[in-house]
């Protein structure tokens, strides 16, 4: 395959698509909860999964590739699937206990550690002065949030809430490990693949050991909730994720996530109710501004 060389910027292409992906992942949170109300929360990423492995395997047969490889590629393919089915296991079970407001922001903490670790371990990726005031920044805008529980918050909450953060580190963990390992080696689609399959096991064997009861209610709007999650989240938003991985540095790409928290905010409080504390108030304009600097030029971030 034609290995392609990371841009350091991202160009307006990678900018519009990441406004799109963010918008579609904010809103996802607040369907997860929703479907969480019939479907038991680790099964219903177990299925998630499945539906959009075999839209990949179709994808693949459609387009003549190979399905997997036969050499290291697809050790790590299975790394991958390891990380991301505990990833995803710790988002479902753990916003059985916080707020769907509150989870899209802790989840988003993954941008730090993909920082630190791009400095770290990727060539060509390293922290500036601005980068890291803009993550400090962020990272405040999300402690605001932490400490700042709603009216109605349970004990319980902080088991949630650790939850969305080990989800946010393994996340993190797993977009170095697939730069550093895949992304000149594979295509995209492959280490979308290998990322789906190989999780659906782990997520099958949690769900059999914690939860007694995969399925309590099904109607009409669960199912289009669930085909969202699977199809247009887990496929589509996944396979131009990847996409992008392959194509520009991730630090920037991370920390440009972080607007997913606006997003997954918002929705919460319109379609779920929640409260919108005034901590998430402060919180998540310290969150935007934290994007704006850590992808700010002196020439400009839309080349």
């Amino acid at each position: 395959m034609n290995s392609l060389e990371s841009k350091e910027h991202l160009d307006t292409k990678a900018i519009l698509t990441l406004l799109v992906l963010t918008l579609m992942w904010g809103l996802n949170f607040s369907l997860i909860r929703y479907v969480n109300q019939g479907v038991s929360p680790v099964f219903a990423s177990a299925l998630r999964s499945l539906v959009a492995s075999i839209c990949g395997v179709t994808y693949c047969l459609r387009k003549g590739e190979r399905l997997f490889h036969t050499d290291i590629r697809l050790f790590h393919g299975v790394i991958v699937g390891l990380l991301f089915g505990v990833e995803f296991a710790c988002i479902y079970f753990g916003m059985l206990y916080t707020d769907a407001a509150r989870s899209v922001v802790f989840v988003y903490l993954s941008p730090f550690v993909v920082a630190v670790g791009a400095h770290l371990f990727l060539k060509g990726d390293r922290l500036t002065f601005l980068k890291t005031l803009g993550l400090i920044i962020a990272f405040a805008g999300i402690v605001v949030v932490f400490q700042g529980r709603p009216g109605t918050a349970k004990p319980t909450m902080i088991i949630g809430d650790l939850l969305e953060i080990t989800a946010a580190i393994l996340w993190g963990a797993t977009t170095l490990y697939i730069k550093r390992f895949m992304a000149d080696k594979v295509e995209p689609i492959h280490t979308f693949l290998y990322q789906l399959v190989f999780s659906i096991p782990i997520l099958f064997l949690v769900s059999l050991i914690l939860e007694p009861v995969w399925i309590v209610r099904i109607d009409g709007s669960i199912l289009a909730a669930l085909f969202y999650q699977s199809v247009l989240i887990a496929f589509i938003s996944y396979l131009f994720w990847f996409k992008l991985i392959h194509q520009y540095a991730v630090s920037r790409l991370s920390a440009f996530t972080f607007f997913t928290p606006v997003f997954g905010v918002l929705s919460g409080v319109l379609f779920l109710g929640e409260e919108f504390t005034v901590s998430l108030m402060v919180g998540l304009p310290m969150v935007s501004v934290g994007i704006f600097v850590v992808n700010w030029r002196k020439k400009t971030a839309f080349e």
